[in-house]
């Protein structure tokens, strides 16, 4: 048996022991493993085919890009023309107009960035003291060192020992003990607030009513800068229509960061959104902010966003994605009823949570699924995850709530 891949967030006894789950084909919305069985995607792959499995047509628009010109460096003056061409494509879409994209090869990558440049740019104000990030309980941001320091997700942070300085936690519900944190530490210390839209990896969390309005009106009156996590949020997970959950919302971010449903997946690649005010000090000239990444705008995988975001425009997915919205709660609240679940936390973007009532069943659960015929993972404390291709039909959906329902009976 082949034993030389190390996964990730995974027990390598276990997956030693019982061999891995190989996916070999995908097509719209479902799966094939190497033997020849087909699943229903309930996820997504990790959150992000957004567009569905099997688009030649990205695949296509990348192999042709390779063919002229794979990737050159993005550093000083350089850049690729179809990189150019996406960052003007995205800066178009972004919830506050004006914004700098700065691309990263990843989500994680997008937020150390923020986190960096959210410091450099109190530095460049004169206020270098204000050096705090704060983070929320529940929340994830990524497994770079500060993301993983701002998480608040504890298991993912033991054994590591400090791993960035000035990293605060407050309730993620709370709107309360933001400004609570703030006032005990001083706004004068405080550069920035890191908030997921809608709490993902940690257990797929809505916000409370009211709750991010209030949070970004705190930052506003405290002058710290609000970073909206839309790693798995952006490109309509969470837009009801629109491209983010902060242009749905009017949450005017500081700073965004995204990734995942940049491409759908198809080919690893980030950006930073950048309001102007905090661009300001790096592009009135004489700042050099030595940061970036050697893949940073991939000609190839810009090519790939470029495909991807056609497909989104073409096929009218950001309205299938709210649609989504709708079926996703009407199929899946129903299995709130059975023994072996508490809640189902649904009703605000093309996601959803069924919370097991035993979380320790979780990883049998995931093995019990596949035997349904789906295809999904946990997250958080023992809720399965449900945050499918756009393209599922309404039909599908509730094949997946009857293939879920057998499963957790």
């Amino acid at each position: 048996m082949a034993d030389a891949l190390w996964h990730g967030f995974a027990d390598m006894g276990a997956v030693r022991a019982s061999g891995p789950f190989v996916v070999v084909r995908g097509e719209g919305t479902r799966i094939w493993d190497r033997e020849g069985n087909r699943y229903l995607d309930a996820t997504a792959g990790l959150w992000f085919t957004n567009v569905g499995h099997g688009r030649a047509e990205i695949g296509a628009a990348v192999a042709d890009q390779l063919s002229t010109l794979a990737h050159y460096s993005g550093f000083g003056d350089f850049t690729s023309d179809v990189t150019l061409a996406l960052a003007e494509r995205l800066a178009a879409i972004a919830p506050v107009a004006g914004s700098k994209i700065f691309f990263t090869s990843g989500g994680s990558d997008s937020v150390d960035s923020a986190a960096k440049l959210a410091r450099r740019y109190w530095h460049e104000r004169g206020r270098p003291e204000k050096e705090i990030i704060v983070g929320r309980t529940k929340a994830y941001h990524g497994m770079h060192v500060a993301g993983t320091a701002l998480a608040g997700i504890p298991v993912n942070r033991e054994g590591y020992g400090e791993l960035m300085p000035a990293a605060e936690t407050v309730e993620w519900d709370n709107a309360k003990s933001l400004l609570g944190l703030i006032e005990r530490l001083g706004a004068d210390r405080i550069a920035a607030f890191f908030c997921e839209p809608i709490i993902g990896a940690g257990g797929i969390y809505l916000p409370p009513d009211g709750y991010l309005t209030e949070v970004r009106q705190i930052c506003r009156d405290h002058d710290v800068l609000f970073v909206a996590d839309e790693v798995v949020t952006g490109f309509g997970r969470i837009g009801g229509d629109s491209w983010f959950a902060s242009s749905r919302l009017g949450l005017e971010p500081d700073m965004m960061t995204t990734a995942k449903g940049l491409t759908s997946g198809y080919v690893p690649m980030g950006a930073v959104f950048v309001a102007p005010h905090v661009a300001e000090p790096f592009f009135a000239g004489g700042v050099w902010w030595r940061h970036g990444y050697t893949y940073g705008g991939h000609a190839g995988a810009a090519a790939a966003a470029m495909a991807n975001l056609d497909i989104i425009e073409r096929e009218g997915l950001l309205a299938e994605a709210a649609r989504l919205e709708k079926d996703l709660a009407a199929a899946l609240a129903p299995l709130a009823e059975l023994d072996s679940v508490t809640e189902v936390r649904t009703g605000l973007g093309a996601v959803s949570a069924v919370q097991l009532a035993d979380p320790t069943q979780a990883i049998g659960m995931i093995s019990k699924l596949r035997e349904h015929g789906v295809s999904g993972r946990a997250a958080g404390q023992g809720a399965l995850q449900i945050s499918p291709a756009f393209v599922m039909t309404t039909e599908e959906v509730g094949e997946l709530a009857d293939r879920m329902r057998a499963a957790l009976s």
